[in-house]
């Protein structure tokens, strides 16, 4: 759940208890370019407010002008479509005859609000049912293989506690991906054990543990929505890290080195701790895109592209870097990411 249905949800909770009745618009089905995906919220309140978005605007306008005119408190449930023909995509701004198909819930239940929110706050994923015949919802545990789900009858959607990044090395390309990540919407802690490091951590909001950092994994308790990065570029350090996240179900595991390094570290996991190659295969490494990066910044979002491109499951376009070792370079001393 990105930070801008969690907001939904907040103010959903925060516009009832204050008594004001609110339309929940949920995305069902889109076609086309469609400029938000399924599954996206938007909430309306009676007096026109609105936070969220379904859209890029102009439906957002059409929607707020509906509840003001009380077009759209006949029934609890009503589905409405746009872009059906070209001129009405090009008239709500849909590019390429995109068309959304919305699931509109009139005065959703202020105490199931309420327990959502408090699941997700709690790092429970979780499945929203809503009976489009009774209007009824229910809620439920849900794992990370299950999606969205609407067939005209029922929707389900999933929603899940924020994304996690734990950042290995509190150096300067640390920094960057720490507060680019943050814009993404994860939830970003930072483990660096050696002192002189930590004492020039700058980043706002950004927690800065001292432990080990194969404790610092563990204390993680990495789940399916959790990315792991180690950035020292020190064995002693990166090494432990990498050992307890390559065994987790961490989305992403990747680590800073060259591609010589990458194998010299691969063989020492594999030599020296009880790894599998296909828990050694979950190592992204060099870490990031091929893109040429080369300063901090651009390292930073080398890495986070790749993570971009892994969580969605957007097969690698550019792994050229990504090589074996019978066609490793004899000599290879660069660190960049890509």
């Amino acid at each position: 759940m990105d930070s801008t249905d969690l907001q939904v949800l907040r103010n959903a909770v925060a516009w009832l208890d204050a008594g004001h009745r609110v339309t929940l618009v949920t995305v069902a089905e889109t076609w086309g370019s469609a400029p938000r995906p399924p599954g996206a919220w938007a909430l309306i309140r009676d007096d026109g407010a609105l936070t969220g978005s379904v859209s890029g605007g102009c439906i957002e306008d059409d929607l707020v002008q509906r509840v003001r005119d009380g077009n759209l408190a006949d029934r609890p449930v009503d589905v409405v479509t746009y872009g059906v023909t070209r001129e009405e995509a090009a008239r709500f701004g849909l590019p390429c005859g995109g068309t959304l198909r919305l699931v509109i819930e009139n005065a959703p239940d202020a105490d199931q609000m309420r327990q959502l929110l408090q699941r997700i706050g709690a790092s429970r994923l979780t499945a929203r049912h809503l009976d489009l015949a009774s209007g009824r919802t229910t809620l439920a545990d849900a794992t990370s293989k299950d999606l969205l789900s609407w067939d005209g009858r029922q929707l389900t959607t999933i929603h899940g506690p924020p994304l996690r990044l734990l950042i290995i090395g509190a150096g300067q390309i640390s920094g960057y991906l720490a507060s680019m990540a943050q814009a993404l919407d994860y939830v970003v802690t930072v483990c660096d054990p050696r002192e002189e490091y930590r004492a020039a951590w700058q980043v706002a909001n950004v927690p800065l543990v001292a432990e080990m950092p194969d404790d610092a994994v563990l204390a993680l308790n990495a789940d399916a929505r959790t990315a792991i990065v180690a950035l020292t570029h020190d064995p002693k350090l990166d090494d432990l890290a990498l050992l307890e996240a390559l065994k987790s179900p961490a989305f992403y595991v990747g680590a800073l080195g060259s591609r010589a390094n990458t194998l010299k570290r691969k063989q020492r996991l594999q030599e020296h701790f009880d790894l599998s190659q296909a828990e050694l295969d979950r190592l992204h490494g060099p870490v990031g895109l091929r893109i040429g990066s080369r300063t901090p910044p651009e390292i930073a979002v080398a890495i986070l592209a790749e993570m971009i491109a892994v969580r969605h499951g957007v097969p690698a376009q550019n792994v050229a870097h990504k090589t074996s070792e019978a066609t490793l370079p004899a000599i290879d001393t660069s660190c960049s990411a890509a």
